[in-house]
């Protein structure tokens, strides 16, 4: 559960952390994104500085380990598809994850309901350039450019998932020798997924941030994630709480039996307590053993 900033000081007013600041910035269109103009939306005056909004320019923040173990990592946060929450889903994960010699990129990626013509392609747009941006600095950052691996939560737990079944689709021209690298990573940690995008499992609000109001079927049908499952999936990580209040558990599930279906490697945790948006916690119940799950599960791979 995401820890609360102390009850005197308003969730809008706490910064974010200094190294989140400090961090390398790297812009992932560099003559202004595709997908039509931005318009952004009116930020609730309550909403912490850590839930990003208004992202016209989207970029990764890179986080270097003191030892690199040749892997890196795309952490993709959640937010409904409505903000990013950088802290809890972002900063928090490559404090974890640096120790353990990764090198982290975290994506703050544009959201779909702030003007952008094709909303329910954006922002996959931004995670395939943000892979493509990675591999292309492999070798200057000392990591393997098969060894990359994504990491979502929540809302980019459903992006992630997306990256690995439609990594491959063209959704946008070319930009530069970047984009002639592989979209798809080599696997992914889906935490708390949004996946379903009908139905009782569904969280009607990441649903309608992305696609609309009312969208066609064809258009549900192309960003349900687990129908789009194949021979060629990566592997796949997922951890769900069962007592998950905002997105039910039997997300996670409809992956699984879509992995299994298709006979493609995947492990599955699922939680007693948790809830939904823990990130790296909680400390108190064994959802909080999750990083070390994943990394020893992505070493075997």
């Amino acid at each position: 559960m995401r820890t609360q900033p102390p009850l005197d000081i308003p969730p809008s007013r706490v910064p974010i952390a200094p190294r989140w600041q400090a961090a390398e910035t790297i812009a992932l269109w560099p003559a202004g994104p595709p997908g039509g103009s931005f318009r952004p939306a009116p930020r609730a005056a309550d909403l912490p500085e850590s839930f990003r909004t208004g992202i016209a320019r989207p970029d990764l923040r890179l986080f270097r380990p003191e030892a690199r173990n040749g892997r890196a990592l795309l952490v993709l946060p959640g937010g409904g598809y409505g903000f990013v929450s950088v802290r809890n889903e972002g900063l928090d994960i490559a404090d974890v994850f640096c120790p353990l010699g990764y090198t982290v990129f975290v994506l703050t990626y544009r959201l779909p309901g702030e003007g952008w013509t094709d909303r329910a392609d954006v922002p996959l747009q931004d995670a395939q350039r943000a892979m493509r941006l990675i591999r292309a600095r492999a070798d200057a950052e000392g990591f393997d450019s098969d060894a990359i691996a994504v990491l979502g939560f929540s809302a980019g737990g459903h992006l992630a998932a997306s990256l690995l079944t439609e990594g491959p689709a063209p959704l946008y021209p070319p930009v530069d020798a970047a984009d002639a690298a592989a979209a798809q990573p080599l696997a992914a940690g889906l935490l708390y997924p949004v996946v379903a995008m009908a139905g009782a499992a569904a969280h009607a609000g990441s649903r309608a941030a992305l696609l609309g109001d009312a969208p066609a079927p064809t258009l549900v049908a192309r960003r349900s994630p687990a129908a789009r499952i194949g021979a060629d999936t990566p592997p796949m990580f997922l951890v769900h709480a069962i007592d998950d209040a905002a997105v039910p558990f039997e997300n996670s599930l409809l992956l699984a039996r879509a992995m299994a279906e298709a006979a493609r490697p995947f492990e599955l945790h699922l939680f007693q307590e948790g809830g939904h948006g823990f990130g790296t916690g909680p400390r108190n119940a064994a959802a909080g053993g999750w990083p070390g799950l994943f990394d020893r599960w992505l070493r075997r791979l």
